[in-house]
């Protein structure tokens, strides 16, 4: 598999220095050749998962910020980023990979944002019986990887669920993600393709338990 050049990482760091257009045109050469071999190294990450996971088309992040609608009016992000998706309708969840300076560099995935309907969904068949979804997260593969869920909470219990529920701390969450960060040094290595790899593995059983809940009403039948 193809591995990170420390180019990469050099180009991000002045980038992060000189967040402007000016610069940046200067500089379109470097960004073209590193951000090649960036796409290559995505590409062969995603050419590794299609072997294990049925998934959407690659989607390798434009480093041009959409700025209409922030108050960040930086042009350029600071980082290199690739998600793939599971392939809708069958299969939910999506695995992600973010290239950047300082520490900043993960890999993970999950729910960020689930929509109302999602969230209620899922919280009642927690609430019903969390014992699989414990049994997901507290797998060796998972807690090696990412040691728990992360994701903003609720500080109370959510409306319509018992604040003293076994598993309140489940029902809590607002969002459901795994992340684990990497240093520079850590991302630099040759195996570090075999490493996201290895992450992605460990959050294909979440997936899939988010993928049955989701696609699937209280009864467990087939949503159409």
């Amino acid at each position: 598999m193809k591995k990170l050049n420390k180019e990469s990482l050099t180009f991000l760091q002045a980038l992060e220095e000189n967040n402007n257009r000016v610069w940046f045109a200067d500089q379109k050469p470097v960004f073209d050749r590193v951000f090649g071999d960036v796409k290559d190294f995505f590409r062969s990450i995603y050419e590794e998962m299609e072997m294990h996971d049925d998934l959407a088309p690659i989607h390798i992040h434009r480093i041009y910020r959409d700025v209409r609608f922030s108050k960040n009016k930086l042009p350029y992000k600071n980082y290199f980023g690739l998600h793939i998706a599971r392939s809708k309708p069958k299969l939910r969840g999506g695995y992600y990979l973010n290239i950047e300076p300082g520490g900043h560099s993960f890999v993970g995935g999950g729910f960020w944002e689930p929509d109302a309907a999602d969230l209620l969904r899922i919280r009642k068949d927690i609430a019903r019986d969390p014992s699989e979804l414990r049994a997901i997260l507290a797998h060796p593969d998972f807690v090696s990887e990412f040691g728990v869920l992360s994701g903003d909470k609720l500080k109370t219990a959510p409306k319509g669920f018992d604040k003293e529920h076994e598993a309140i701390d489940l029902l809590r969450h607002k969002q459901f993600l795994a992340m684990k960060f990497y240093t520079d040094e850590e991302i630099l290595k040759p195996d570090f393709a075999k490493q996201v790899i290895r992450g992605f593995l460990a959050l294909q059983p979440f997936f899939d338990y988010m993928t049955d809940v989701l696609t699937t009403d209280a009864n467990g039948a087939a949503i159409e």
